[in-house]
């Protein structure tokens, strides 16, 4: 043999050429975070198992089809990897360009909610019917255009070199952005979104360098709002009966109760190492409500026992983990706030949702990221994921 081109691959002849480019010591296949990447996957595969078994049986909800739900997850997963692979096309420095429109089509599609397009389900205006048993959340698609809106904001004059870190005027206006969407959000009301928003502020306040009084002055400001809150009777009903059954687990156990102790019921049940995919009583028994999206993480409690959920806890850490590597590594103080916020937004949602059904945190009706069924969440989790894969594989930018 002589020269690279005259490689052969099992003696059927030379390498093509395409092929030699993918597998090139700095090729985009090579740079990617395959960590983060198969852990996500696995995810999402996990789920459709899950959510499988939550809803093979209630044909109050899957028209008559056991496989009704399985499918729509399968092709949600599909779609949300297909957007990862396009954001990661375009590259989060190109999308950096295009924030306005994004953000004003993030906040146009919660307005839209607001109007009677939208649609009320248990409890909050946040959803739009698309029909064919297809609907759309906005407010998902809102935690990506906060995390892009303020990392441009914030880094744009760092990243240019004329200040060390983010001045008092930039903050503001990065918080006003944030504050608008955020308002919106409240109008429906959707507090677990909101949760979710502000934790993700925090977060990337914290990554972009931002004056300490800042947060300090976050944290004091969401105390007062959240006493007003409650002292004015802003939230509605079904919102007070959430926190009421958190503060007491044993209050009404049929009533505003049931949710978490049916629950806790079936995660305890499972033991170390379950029931048995689709054996478990409580899933079967369909004793758990919303037990595909809200609740799909009891699924994995009572079938899959400890050493199932743990599986999920871990791979979720892993995700995070990664995301961390890459917000440490970033050469650019935008990509660093990018990947800072998917971390708090993955973190947060993460604890809240597993929490809930724990009992140690208060029913916000959020999805497990990559697990839960529901196309809004699925498609959000996997564009954040491009933009972390794009923030790992694009090079430093030329000085």
């Amino acid at each position: 043999m002589t020269g690279a081109n005259s490689f052969s691959v099992s003696g059927y002849g030379p390498r093509p050429a395409g092929w030699t480019r993918l597998l090139a010591r700095d090729s985009l296949t090579r740079r990617l975070d395959w960590p983060m990447l198969l852990s996500a996957v696995a995810l999402s595969a996990i789920g459709s198992l899950l959510v499988f078994s939550a809803t093979r049986n209630r044909t109050e909800i899957n028209q008559g089809d056991p496989y009704y739900f399985l499918i729509r997850h399968i092709m949600n997963t599909g779609i949300g990897i297909a957007l990862m692979v396009g954001t990661i096309w375009l590259g989060h420095r190109t999308l950096r360009n295009v924030v306005p429109i994004l953000y004003g089509l993030s906040l146009f599609g919660v307005l839209l909610v607001l109007t009677p397009l939208g649609a009320t389900i248990n409890g909050s205006r946040n959803w739009i019917v698309l029909g064919g048993g297809f609907s759309l959340q906005p407010a998902e698609f809102v935690k990506v255009s906060i995390i892009l809106g303020m990392a441009m904001l914030l880094s744009a004059r760092v990243d240019a070199g004329d200040r060390p870190h983010p001045d008092h005027r930039t903050v503001l206006q990065a918080l006003g952005l944030a504050a608008v969407p955020i308002m919106i959000v409240l109008l429906m009301p959707d507090l677990g979104t909101v949760l979710v928003l502000v934790t993700i502020i925090l977060g990337v306040l914290l990554a972009s360098g931002a004056s300490n009084r800042w947060i300090f002055g976050l944290l004091t400001a969401g105390i007062v709002g959240c006493i007003a809150i409650w002292q004015l009777h802003i939230l509605d009903e079904y919102q007070i009966n959430r926190f009421a059954a958190f503060a007491n687990p044993s209050l009404d156990p049929a009533g505003v109760g049931y949710n978490t102790n049916q629950a806790r019921i079936a995660i305890g049940s499972g033991g170390l190492t379950g029931a048995g995919l689709f054996h478990g009583s409580q899933t079967t028994g369909q004793f758990v409500p919303e037990q595909q999206t809200d609740f799909v993480f009891t699924v994995a409690g009572e079938e899959l026992g400890f050493v199932g959920a743990g599986l999920i806890i871990l791979l979720l850490g892993v995700v995070l983990w990664r995301a961390c590597r890459i917000a440490r590594d970033s050469t650019e103080l935008y990509g660093t706030i990018v990947a800072a916020g998917i971390v708090a937004w993955f973190a947060f949602q993460s604890f809240e949702n597993i929490g809930m059904t724990l009992g140690i945190m208060p029913v916000t009706g959020l999805p497990l990221p990559f697990v839960s069924y529901g196309g809004s969440s699925m498609f959000a989790v996997w564009v954040a994921v491009g933009l972390l894969q794009s923030i790992k594989v694009q090079r430093p930018m030329s000085a």
